[in-house]
């Protein structure tokens, strides 16, 4: 379907009934919370069962214990989870008001009116100012700076800090800020259905009896910030959950632990056995009552025939469900989230995971999950500030076949450079970045002794970009970068004494050691994904044309002159070096050009520009004929400065055959830089696949080939003692894992992602994957983060976690079993939708081979203990069931052993840690000093833990051997007493049935019923002029007691003893 909205008309849009700008990502509200909450809650196995108990315990005929001893815990369980879930919930619509109540200017009336941003509604035209949130999905009409460019930061959407361009239609760019002008425009679109797209848009603009086409370029889609634009006007085309961001955006999820799964089949299991258990039961009393029932009914006053034995054993069954509900606890589910709480605030009071340069703790969110963590098999990270800092620094480079950044020692040793050394003074400290720093004193050494190759170096660094400058408010140098590593060679330059000044269309100014030297752009050959280089030509002040040319060494090397081989051999180990240590390396060379071939050269280019067919072919083989016969000048490393312990972290959760899949917006050769930086790519690897198809078929092609190259690899390998999956079923449940032999990494695209994601290649997406060691995505959208995350979450029954720092990442945190965010430089979106929280990837380590370990043994260790004391004390009253004629009667007083729990187990406490902090109360000492001299070791021996054990071990070795003792003899070597017991005991039995006198037992008991990089470059852009400005903008209760009245006595003793007993006299009784 399309949608059409014309501008400046409510009532026109109203009629296609578009969303508004109010968002929603509270799961609850006022009227549907109590249904909602409680159909979740019922939703546990235990709690349903609990309600059905309480419905029995209503039924007078088969009770015998009160309805409130279920419906007291029963409610106490579901008002703290309530509770609970209100409060977060309540956080939802905190941050949701906050979000819909920010303030835009919307144009209304023809005057601009502050709207809150739920208010406003598709087809209003918003005025945004310089750093403002963009409230909705815009195509951009007019802006403050030429030919109606904007400056947008989409950190949000992708992960990226670097700076996006879009701009206006020439048509809409001439409305400026003339508001009569905009409230008059009344534009018609027509464009796609709302999608999560973020890198597509098609539609077209009808205005003034005139189409124009619309792409992505032309619109600001809601979550990005407005950045070095004074101010831009824009119409709203998509609002509140129709925009891309929210389309991306995951829903909130109910995650359940694999141990509250386990629990439930339990609980089934166990709710089996007790039918079981009722059902042999009931069959007692049907067969005791029509044998011995009878006996009874003169007692009981029951009519001949009114209650037969099948009846009484139907109400006996649902009595003894009712009182063996103790195997079946809801306790336990208290006593579960009581754990989970101590161990949430364990994390909470981590020292370990406290991040003290921004005074930020490790935070569990949660208190469901806990246990969860230790068992974790797939990790999804993001990149870009989760793995790293997004801070790019200059870190080495090799000019001329020499090494500059390492600081060679005594022995002519290179050594690692540290904060120790003593860094470089720059030649130019007013200009230079007060962060840049650099230990080499050998490269400035060149510089000042005038080196060409090094003066011709920095001067490619300083010339071949894409970099915009500007001075702020206090006068200092800002540059506005497209990529980190363009703004980080430009910032080395200039540290060296190369400064890069402002740029026109036509011209680029620098500063060379003091110096301003003003270039001639001749042509700007840029950047993109398949020439992976770019290249100025310049004309320099003395009339020579030089052409500057800077790009990846695999493609630049092949367009060196032949007289380069020397050079190019030391350059390529240098290279080798620099990305062994994980550095991100480009390679620099330059070429002179003449005249009469330039302008030969040139008016081609402008032929070629001007053609209709075969327009980017022609202008790509003019590029190649004169990017040839190259002189090289060196290779620039730069580091994407991982975040602290990374490398380490990644190492040990791989131990623990833990899997990191790294999941980025970020272009692919940067994503490759990082994974082999953190050790996840290595070169000792068997292969790395490289999945890029353009479409379904040549994906599903690349991906059975791999996995063909693997099997292969791994039969003569492993000498065909690996097991292969043969069966290709497109059901992915029956995908079985290979056993492989080696380490291979897959990388694939973003765009073969999205064909690989259709039903009938997932399956060899995922098979070939989960037989990787590593898997890098690149390029991909946040739906295709959290798509991947559900693909193994689902066929392959594995925890996931999904870690994150930025609004991109939302939606794989929450699709993840478990959600981590990190408090990075991107926001708090991550951190508001995560399980758990903390400020550097390293503390995940901690997180789940710590904390997840003991929360995962300490729940096991209690389950067990929980269940095997509950079957205890509920077998006895089955056993019990024997012995009291299947009467569904209670063998233990429960509400006594329930208040000598209570006072045993608060009371020992209590004293406990009373006499604790007695003992070590700082106040306890100024108040009786003389009470604590502490002379000698003897008077605080007993502070000693070690001691008090020893006291404890020594009773118990004590006490033990007597009880053993007294037991044994009781049997082996009985006393008088003990065979006059036993011969009672026999008369009892030897009596006839009739002799017996009926008694019956009656008791009452109470018992509680326990994003994206470019892929072009802006050089078209720049050379337009269309981005020059003519002005800098402005910077801008207690347990009830019964007692049983049915103490046994044994009578007198019977005259016809032996002559052993009478000797007892005939008066004496004997109590048992």
């Amino acid at each position: 379907m399309e949608r059409i909205v014309k501008a400046n008309d409510r009532e026109y849009n109203e009629k296609f009934q578009y969303a508004d700008n109010r968002i929603h990502t509270s799961k609850y509200n006022i009227l549907t919370f109590l249904p909602i909450n409680l159909f979740e809650q019922f939703q546990r196995v235990a709690n349903a069962y609990f309600l059905c108990l309480l419905i029995l315990q209503l039924i007078p005929e088969i009770s015998s214990l009160t309805w409130f001893t279920t419906i007291v815990p029963l409610v106490l369980v579901i008002t703290m989870t309530a509770v609970k879930d209100a409060t977060d919930d309540y956080f939802r619509h905190k941050s949701d008001n906050q979000v819909n109540n920010r303030q835009s200017e919307v144009l209304i009336d023809s005057k601009l009116q502050n709207e809150k941003w739920m208010n406003v509604k598709v087809g209003d035209i918003i005025k945004l100012e310089n750093n403002q949130f963009v409230a909705a999905d815009l195509l951009l009409l007019s802006s403050s700076e030429p030919h109606g460019l904007c400056y947008v930061e989409t950190a949000e959407l992708d992960g990226e800090t670097n700076l996006k361009v879009r701009h206006a239609l020439s048509v809409t760019s001439e409305l400026g800020a003339d508001i009569n002008r905009l409230a008059r425009f009344d534009g018609i679109v027509v464009c796609e259905a709302p999608n999560n797209k973020l890198d597509k848009f098609m539609g077209i603009l009808s205005w003034k009896d005139s189409k124009h086409s619309l792409n992505n370029e032309k619109i600001i889609l809601r979550g990005c910030i407005l950045r070095n634009t004074s101010w831009c006007f824009g119409m709203v085309i998509f609002a509140g959950p129709d925009t891309k961001l929210m389309q991306n955006s995951g829903k909130t999820k109910f995650k359940r632990t694999s141990i509250d799964r386990l629990m439930n089949t339990l609980v089934l299991w166990i709710f089996g056995f007790l039918i079981c258990l009722g059902i042999i039961l009931a069959i007692g009393n049907s067969i005791w009552e029509s044998q011995i029932g009878d006996q009874f009914r003169t007692f009981l006053f029951w009519n001949e025939g009114e209650k037969s034995s099948v009846f009484s054993g139907f109400l006996t069954f649902w009595s003894y469900i009712i009182i063996l509900n103790t195997v079946v606890p809801i306790s336990l589910y208290v006593s579960v989230e009581v754990i989970r709480l101590g161990h949430s605030y364990f994390i909470n009071w981590d020292r370990k995971m406290y991040y003290s340069r921004k005074a930020t703790p490790a935070e569990a969110r949660t208190t469901t999950l806990n246990e969860e963590l230790g068992q974790i098999e797939y990790i999804f990270s993001d990149k870009t500030g989760t793995l790293t800092q997004n801070i790019m620094t200059f870190k080495r480079c090799s000019i001329n076949g020499r090494i500059y950044g390492e600081v060679p020692d005594d022995l002519d040793q290179k050594t690692e450079i540290t904060q120790e050394k003593e860094p470089v003074d720059f030649l130019v400290k007013s200009q230079a970045d007060r962060e840049f720093q650099f230990f080499d004193h050998n490269l400035m050494e060149s510089i000042k002794m005038g080196d060409p190759k090094v003066h011709e170096f920095l001067r490619v660094l300083a010339l071949c970009h894409t970099v915009m400058s500007e001075e702020n408010s206090a006068g200092e140098l800002i540059y506005q970068v497209q990529s980190p590593d363009e703004g980080a060679l430009v910032t080395a330059a200039r540290n060296f004494g190369f400064i890069f000044k402002s740029r026109t269309p036509e011209t680029i100014t620098i500063e060379e050691l003091g110096t301003l030297v003003t270039y001639q752009l001749l042509a700007f050959l840029d950047f993109n994904n398949t020439r992976k280089r770019m290249s100025v030509i310049v004309r320099n002040p003395e009339g020579q044309i030089k052409l500057y040319s800077k790009g990846a060494d695999t493609i630049l090397f092949e367009k060196l002159h032949p007289s380069n081989e020397v050079l190019l051999s030391l350059t390529s180990d240098h290279l080798s070096e620099f990305a062994g240590e994980g550095l991100r390396t480009l390679a620099i060379a330059h070429r002179d050009l003449d005249d009469k071939y330039f302008k030969e050269w040139h008016k081609m280019l402008e032929d070629a520009n001007a053609a209709t067919e075969e327009r980017d072919e022609r202008i790509a083989g003019l590029y190649e004929e004169i990017e040839r016969d190259l002189t090289l000048l060196g290779a620039t490393a730069v580091e994407d400065k991982l975040q602290e312990g990374v490398i380490e972290t990644v190492t040990s959760l791989s131990l623990a055959n833990i899997k990191i899949w790294v999941l980025t917006g970020d272009k692919q050769e940067t994503a490759i830089n990082i994974g082999y930086a953190c050790n996840m790519l290595t070169d000792d690897m068997n292969d790395v696949f490289v999945i890029a198809g353009n479409n379904a078929v040549e994906v599903r092609e690349e991906l059975r080939k791999a996995k063909e190259n693997l099997s292969g690899q791994n039969r003569n390998v492993s000498n065909g003692h690996v097991v292969c999956e043969k069966k290709q079923q497109l059901e992915l449940d029956s995908i079985v894992e290979e056993t492989v032999t080696g380490d291979y990494a897959l990388i694939i695209n973003g765009h073969s992602l999205a064909h690989a994601l259709e039903s009938d290649v997932k399956s060899d997406l995922l098979e070939l994957a989960c037989m990787c060691k590593t898997v890098v995505c690149c390029r991909v959208t946040p739906l295709q983060k959290a798509q991947v995350v559900e693909l193994v979450k689902k066929y392959r029954n594995a925890v996931t976690l999904a870690i994150g720092d930025g609004a991109n990442d939302v939606s794989m945190i929450k699709s993840a079993h478990i959600g981590v965010g990190i408090s990075g430089q991107e926001g708090l979106q991550a951190v508001l939708a995560s399980d758990y929280s903390f400020a550097q990837f390293r503390y995940l380590q901690r997180l789940l081979l710590v904390h997840g370990r003991w929360s995962y043994f300490r729940m096991c260790k209690f389950l067990c203990y929980f269940f095997y004391k509950n079957f205890a004390f509920t077998l006895v009253h089955f056993w019990f069931g024997f012995f009291c004629g299947f009467s569904a009667q209670i063998a233990l007083d429960t509400s006594y052993w329930t208040f000598i729990n209570h006072v045993f187990i608060w009371g020992s406490i209590a004293i406990y840690f009373s006499i604790l902090f007695t003992m070590h109360s700082n106040g306890i000492f100024g108040i009786f000093p003389n009470q604590f001299p502490f002379v000698g070791n003897a008077r605080h021996s007993l502070t000693q833990k070690c001691i008090w054990l020893v006291i404890l071990l020594t009773t118990v070795a004590s006490v033990l051997p007597v009880v053993v003792f007294r037991f044994l003899k009781v049997n082996l070597y009985p006393t008088l007493s003990d065979q006059i017991r036993r011969w009672q005991k026999a008369q009892k039995k030897a009596r006839p049935p009739s002799s017996r006198r009926p008694r019956t037992r009656r008791s009452s008991s109470r018992r509680s019923g326990y994003a994206f990089a470019h892929q072009e470059g802006y050089g078209e852009l720049i050379t337009s002029g269309k981005n020059m400005r003519a002005k800098n903008p402005p910077p801008t209760s207690g347990l009830e007691k019964t007692h049983y009245n049915s103490t046994s006595w044994i009578e007198n003793l019977c005259k016809k003893t032996t002559d052993t007993v009478s000797s007892f006299g005939q008066d004496k009784t004997v109590k048992l």
